[in-house]
């Protein structure tokens, strides 16, 4: 099966996938993303004549991230999970006290991103329980990602504010821990269109369903 890194690195300009017409646009990511095995994070850039890039090597803060993988060993990860679950499970219900967040949600995004793996790694550089990118971590004063007790804390601060920021409307804070807050207010305060963000939803709706 075809990575997404060599489609998009196959494509002008320099690895970029170029589209003119937004509805184009839409249906060819949409079919992309359903019939290849996603590998990287997508990033979306448009350009002020219009027309709109997709690559999985930004060139710089312009791009902003519309797909974010799952961690490179979360399949290896899972025989361990259970084990996991129980050694974490004082610092996850601590961090959910301190920011009032749900226990049962966050391990359901705890579950979903790292498979309780506290080594966990994405291709793009997400890292830890929380698959906290660098500039997350750095906005909730997490120093070291590597290390369960910041990086619990700072993925939990994150998504309280993400449940205030959509009126505690789950879905979107969920949608928004995937792909970015900015992505679901782009998309008028719904769960963006992405393949991989809307099964990421369902996954992490259906953890936290199945331990209510």
């Amino acid at each position: 099966m075809m990575r997404i890194h060599a489609r998009l690195s196959c494509l002008p300009p320099f690895g970029l996938m170029q589209i003119r017409s937004g509805r184009i646009c839409a249906v060819l990511l949409t079919t992309l993303l359903i019939s290849i095995e996603v590998q990287a994070d997508i990033y979306k850039f448009i350009a002020n004549d219009g027309r709109i890039y997709y690559t999985d090597k930004p060139k710089n803060s312009l791009y902003k991230r519309i797909i974010r993988t799952r961690a490179i060993n979360y399949s290896a990860a899972l025989p361990y999970m259970g084990t996991n679950k129980k050694k974490f499970a004082d610092l996850i219900a601590e961090a959910a006290n301190r920011h009032q967040v749900d226990v049962r949600l966050l391990h359901a995004v705890i579950q979903a991103e790292s498979a309780y793996d506290a080594g966990a790694i994405s291709s793009a550089g997400a890292v830890g329980l929380m698959q906290l990118m660098p500039d997350t971590a750095k906005r909730y004063g997490v120093v070291n990602r590597n290390d369960p007790v910041q990086n619990i804390d700072g993925g939990t601060h994150y998504l309280k504010d993400l449940l205030r920021m959509f009126d505690s409307n789950l879905n979107l804070a969920v949608a928004a821990y995937n792909a970015g807050e900015n992505a679901v207010i782009r998309h008028n305060n719904s769960i963006p269109p992405y393949p991989e963000t809307q099964n990421y939803v369902k996954t992490v709706m259906g953890l936290y369903y199945r331990r209510s």
